[in-house]
C-alpha cells in the first residue's frame, strides 16, 4: 500500500495513535521533537480518534511539525493500521502516545538498519514509569513477559510500544488488524516468523512506558486481548503463522460442560466402580463423581460461577493488599487476578461466539464431533496425542449399522490389554469380545443407531506417577470410524453390546 504524496519520502514514518494516551501525549510529543537525528529523516503521523479532546493543544504543539490524520476509529491498533496506510516512509515506526522516546532513538535505529540488513523489523527496549504500588506490580509483570518475548520466545517479537518494520514486509504479513485488538500484535509477529522474516531486538533504543496502575484499566486491556484471541480462533484461518498461535484450553475443550457427555462419563465411572474396579482411590472417585455429576446436571454454570468467584476473590485481596500488603504480595496477587480474569473472559467470549451450536473441534479426528475429559495436546516418542482422564466420553459420527471404531492409543502406561479399560456405547457396556486390542490401538466392532451418532465412553484406572498431578487415563492420538461389512446377516443388530 503506497500513499501518494508530494516531496521526498522520509526514511521513517513514526505513527502515534492518540487513544489511551493516559495524559502523557505531550511528553511523548516532546520526546519525538527532541530527537538528535536530522528531522528530514522522519515524519510524524498523529492518528486522532473521535474522542480526543485536546484539539487546541494539539494544533498549538504539532500543527506545523506533524501530519494530523483524523480517523473514525477508537482503538490504538486500528489507529496504527490507519496511520500505516497514510505513511510514506520506507520504515514504519509504531509507538504509543503514553511512551516517550529517548533523544537518540532515531539515530540508533538507523545504525541498527545498517548493521543488521537481515532484520525485517525490530522492537526497542521498554523502560517502565511507575507512580503507585499497583503500577510497579503491573510493570514487573508485563516487563517479564516482554523480556521473555524479546529474548527467549521464538517469534513473539512485535511490541507496539516501539516497533520498527520495513513497510513492504508489514503489508506482506497482513498488517495490524483492528478487530483483533492487541492480540493483533501476536498474529502479526507469527506472520513474520512463518514467512521467514527476522525481527530483532534493539535494546539500546529506549522508550519510557507509563503504567497506569489501575485495576479497571487492567481489566479492560485483558478483555480487549481475549476478545481478539477468541475472534481470531473463531475465524479458523489458515494464513501463514496461524499454526503458531497457541490454543487455550478453554477453546480446545468446548465440550467440557456438555451435559450429555458428562452424564456418560458419570455412567462409565459408576459402572466401572460397581464392577469392583474403581475404588482403589476413593478420594479420586469422589472428586470425579462431583466433576461429572455437576456438569451433567448444571452444564457450564459451575465453571462460570467458579470463574467469577475466583476473579472477585482475587480482586478483593489485591485491592486490600495495595493498601496494607507488601510489594511482593501485591505482585503475586496481581498475577493471580489477571490469570483468573483471563479464564473468565475466555469462557464468556467463547460462550457468546459459539452459542448453543458449538462447532466440532476435530482434535481427535473428523469422526469425533465432541469430546470431554481430555488434557492438553502434547508430543512424545513421535506421537502427538492427548491424555484422557480416567473417565472420558466422545460423540462420534459414522454410518447407521455396523462400524469399526479404531482408537489409536500409544501404550505409554504399559500393554493395552493389561490396563483393564472398559468401554460403553450410549450407556451400555461393550462386550470384550467386540474389542480387538493391538500394541497401540483398540478396535471396537459396534452398531451405531439410525442417526449414525453415538456417545462412546470409557473408564480405566488412574495412572499414578511420582511427579504427576493430573488424573491420567489413556493416551489418545485419534479415533477413526470405518464402515464394517455390509454382508453380515446381523448388520442391523447389535452383536457387540
Amino acid at each position: 500500500m503506497a500513499p501518494t504524496s508530494d516531496g521526498p519520502c522520509p526514511l521513517f514514518s513514526v505513527i502515534i495513535p492518540l487513544e489511551f494516551h493516559r495524559g502523557q501525549w505531550e511528553q511523548s510529543w516532546l520526546g519525538w521533537t527532541s530527537q538528535t537525528a536530522d528531522r528530514s529523516l522522519f515524519e510524524i503521523i498523529l492518528a486522532v480518534p473521535p474522542g480526543f479532546t485536546a484539539h487546541a493543544e494539539l494544533e498549538a504543539l504539532a500543527a506545523d511539525a506533524a501530519r494530523i490524520e483524523h480517523a473514525a476509529l477508537n482503538h490504538d491498533i486500528g489507529l496504527c493500521a490507519f496511520g500505516a496506510s497514510k505513511a510514506r516512509g520506507k520504515y514504519l515506526f509504531f509507538t504509543e502516545s503514553h511512551c516517550r522516546p529517548e533523544p537518540d532513538v532515531i539515530e540508533l535505529c538507523i545504525r541498527a538498519i545498517n548493521d543488521h540488513p537481515d532484520w525485517a523489523g525490530f522492537s526497542c527496549r521498554s523502560v517502565p514509569i511507575c507512580h503507585n504500588r499497583l503500577s510497579e506490580a503491573e510493570a514487573a509483570m508485563y516487563q517479564a513477559d516482554i523480556e521473555f518475548g524479546m529474548k527467549q520466545h521464538p517469534w513473539r517479537k512485535v511490541l507496539d510500544q516501539c516497533f520498527v518494520t520495513r513497510r513492504d514486509a508489514y503489508w506482506e504479513c497482513g498488517g495490524l488488524r483492528e478487530e483483533l485488538g492487541h492480540f493483533a500484535e501476536w498474529v502479526l509477529a507469527a506472520g513474520y516468523f512463518a514467512r521467514g522474516y527476522i525481527i530483532g531486538y534493539l535494546e539500546q533504543a529506549r522508550f519510557h512506558h507509563y503504567y497506569v496502575g489501575h485495576i479497571g484499566e487492567l481489566k479492560t486491556f485483558t478483555l480487549d486481548f481475549v476478545q481478539g484471541e477468541i475472534r481470531y480462533l473463531s475465524e479458523v484461518r489458515r494464513d501463514p503463522g496461524s499454526e503458531l498461535i497457541e490454543i487455550p484450553r478453554e477453546w480446545s475443550d468446548p465440550d467440557e460442560t456438555d451435559g450429555a457427555l458428562a452424564l456418560h462419563a458419570l455412567n462409565a465411572l459408576m459402572r466401572y466402580s460397581l464392577a469392583g474396579r474403581g475404588w482403589t482411590r476413593p478420594d479420586e472417585n469422589l472428586r470425579a463423581l462431583w466433576r461429572w455429576g455437576a456438569a451433567a446436571l448444571l452444564g457450564d454454570l459451575p465453571a462460570r460461577v467458579a470463574a467469577r468467584f475466583a476473579v472477585a476473590y482475587a480482586r478483593a485481596v489485591l485491592t486490600a493488599l495495595t493498601i496494607i500488603g507488601s510489594s511482593d504480595a501485591v505482585a503475586r496477587w496481581l498475577k493471580r487476578y489477571i490469570a483468573s480474569l483471563i479464564r473468565l473472559q475466555r469462557i464468556e467470549c467463547i460462550r457468546r461466539i459459539r452459542g448453543p451450536a458449538k462447532p466440532a473441534s476435530k482434535l481427535l479426528g473428523d469422526h469425533v464431533i465432541a469430546q470431554l475429559g481430555f488434557h492438553a495436546i502434547e508430543t512424545s516418542a513421535g506421537y502427538t496425542f492427548r491424555w484422557s482422564e480416567p473417565q472420558a466420553a466422545v460423540r462420534i459420527k459414522g454410518r447407521p449399522g455396523r462400524n469399526k471404531i479404531c482408537i489409536q492409543s500409544p501404550s505409554f502406561r504399559g500393554p493395552l490389554d493389561k490396563i483393564g479399560t472398559q468401554f460403553y456405547l450410549d450407556g451400555a457396556h461393550v462386550d470384550p469380545a467386540a474389542i480387538e486390542i493391538a500394541r497401540d490401538s483398540y478396535t471396537l466392532s459396534l452398531d451405531l443407531p439410525s442417526s449414525a451418532i453415538a456417545i462412546l465412553a470409557w473408564a480405566c484406572p488412574v495412572l499414578t506417577g511420582a511427579a504427576e498431578v493430573r488424573r491420567l487415563g489413556l493416551a489418545m492420538v485419534a479415533i477413526d470410524v470405518n464402515r464394517g461389512s455390509d454382508n453380515s446377516e446381523d448388520s442391523g443388530l447389535s452383536a457387540a453390546i
